[in-house]
C-alpha cells in the first residue's frame, strides 16, 4: 500500500510531537540563582562615529572597549587604519540600519541568556560566567571570518574577554533579501543554511561557544563515532541550558528532518554500522554524517539534515544517561566516548 507524501509528513510531525515531549526532563528550579548580563551596544557605538572626526571619536571608541576594539578591527575590518574604517562605515550603512529594525530592543534576547546562564551556573557553579553582550556588525561576504570553535564549526557567535556577541548580519531573519541574493547564496551560505539565520537562533549559538569553553572539542583527528558521540555531547548540554528551546532550533533541523529521524532511527543506525563507517577515519566519510549540507548522502535526500552524526551522538548520550542516573553532567561529558558507546548499550529499533 502506498502512502501519499502529505499523509507521510503528518506522520513524521506526529512522531516528532510524541517524541519530543518524551524526551523533555523537567528542569531544576534556577530562579534562586543571581546573574546579571550588561548589554553593551557595540553596534550603535561604533555606526555612531562622525565620519568627519573619526580620529577623535575611535579614540573615545577605544576607552569604552580597550580590549575588544583591536580585536574587531583586526578580526573583521582588517585595519586599524581611519580609511579603511571610513569605507567600512559606508559600505555597510545599509546593513546597520536593517539591523536596527531587527534588534531595535534587546530586552527580549539579554533575558533569555541570563536565564540561560543561570542553568550554566546550576550545573557548573565554579564557571566563571562572560557579563557583557555585545551584538556587532561584520561583513557579509564570507562565513570564513567568522568565530572558529575548537571543533572546527564557523559561528556567528562568538566569546571574548568577560563577554559574549554575536554577529548580527547573519540574524537577520530567513527572508533578509540579502539572503536571497545570488550572490550570497554562491559564496557565502546557501538557502538550506540561511533559513537559520533568524533571531531564535542566537541562543543556541552562544550555549555552544559556552558549552565548548567548559568542554572544548578536541576530536577533530578521531575516528567518526567518537566526534559523534563528542558533538552530540554538546548538543545534550546545551539542551540542558535551555530546557524550553525546542530541539530544532538546537539541532537547526527542520520539523520534518527531526520527525524523519526519529521515525527512521534505527533503519538509518543499522545502515551506518552495516557499512561499516563508525570507525573510519576518511575525511569524506565523515563529512558525509558531519558538516554543512543540505541532507545526507548516504540516506534519505528529500527528507534526511545534513549533519546527522551529532543527532544521533546525543540520542547515545540519552541512552548512556538513562541507563546511569547517578552519573553527573560533568562526569558524563569529561567520559571518552568509546566507554559511553559500550555503556549505552545503543540498539535502536
Amino acid at each position: 500500500m502506498r502512502i501519499n507524501r502529505t499523509i507521510y509528513l503528518s506522520l513524521l510531525i506526529a512522531i516528532s510531537l510524541f517524541f519530543s515531549c518524551r524526551q523533555k526532563e523537567k528542569a531544576p528550579d534556577v530562579s534562586g540563582i543571581q546573574v546579571s548580563v550588561a548589554e553593551k551596544r557595540f553596534d550603535r557605538d561604533f555606526f555612531s562615529l562622525d565620519t568627519n572626526q573619526l580620529v577623535q571619536g575611535l579614540q573615545r571608541l577605544q576607552a569604552g572597549y580597550p580590549q575588544f576594539l583591536p580585536m574587531y578591527f583586526q578580526a573583521v575590518i582588517g585595519s586599524a587604519e581611519p580609511d579603511e574604517v571610513k569605507l567600512f562605515l559606508q559600505q555597510y550603512r545599509f546593513v546597520y540600519d536593517s539591523a536596527q529594525r531587527v534588534f531595535g530592543d534587546m530586552k527580549q534576547v539579554k533575558a533569555d541568556l541570563e536565564k540561560a546562564f543561570r542553568y550554566v551556573k546550576y550545573y557548573f557553579p565554579a564557571y566563571e560566567l562572560p557579563h557583557q553582550l555585545v551584538p556587532i556588525l561584520g561583513r557579509l561576504e564570507s562565513m570564513q571570518d567568522l568565530a572558529r570553535m575548537d571543533n572546527g564549526e564557523y559561528t556567528a557567535a562568538f566569546m571574548g574577554p568577560d563577554m559574549v556577541g554575536f554577529f548580527m548580519q547573519f540574524y537577520m531573519g530567513s527572508q533578509y533579501s540579502v539572503y536571497h541574493s545570488e550572490e550570497f547564496i554562491t559564496r557565502v551560505a546557501p538557502l538550506y543554511r540561511s533559513r537559520r539565520f533568524s533571531k531564535e537562533y542566537i541562543l543556541p549559538d552562544i550555549m555552544k561557544q559556552i558549552a565548548d569553553d567548559i568542554f572544548p572539542d578536541k576530536s577533530r583527528t578521531e575516528p567518526l563515532i567518537v566526534q559523534m558521540i563528542e558533538k552530540g555531547k554538546r548538543w545534550w548540554l546545551v539542551g540542558k541550558f535551555l530546557p524550553e528551546t525546542p530541539d530544532s532550533i538546537i539541532t537547526g533541523y527542520t520539523g520534518k528532518q527531526l520527525a524523519w529521524c526519529q521515525a527512521n532511527e534505527g533503519d538509518s543506525w543499522s545502515l551506518i554500522t552495516r557499512n561499516e563507517e563508525l570507525y573510519s577515519l576518511e575525511p569524506t566519510v565523515i563529512q558525509n554524517y558531519i558538516g554543512e549540507s543540505p541532507f545526507t548522502q548516504s540516506l534519505s535526500q528529500e527528507y534526511s539534515p545534513g549533519n546527522i552524526g551529532p543527532w544521533f551522538g546525543r540520542q547515545i548520550i540519552r541512552k548512556y544517561a538513562e541507563a546511569n542516573p547517578k552519573k553527573t553532567i560533568d562526569e558524563i561529558m569529561k567520559m571518552p566516548a568509546e566507554q559511553i558507546l559500550e555503556g549505552a548499550k545503543y540498539k535502536p529499533r
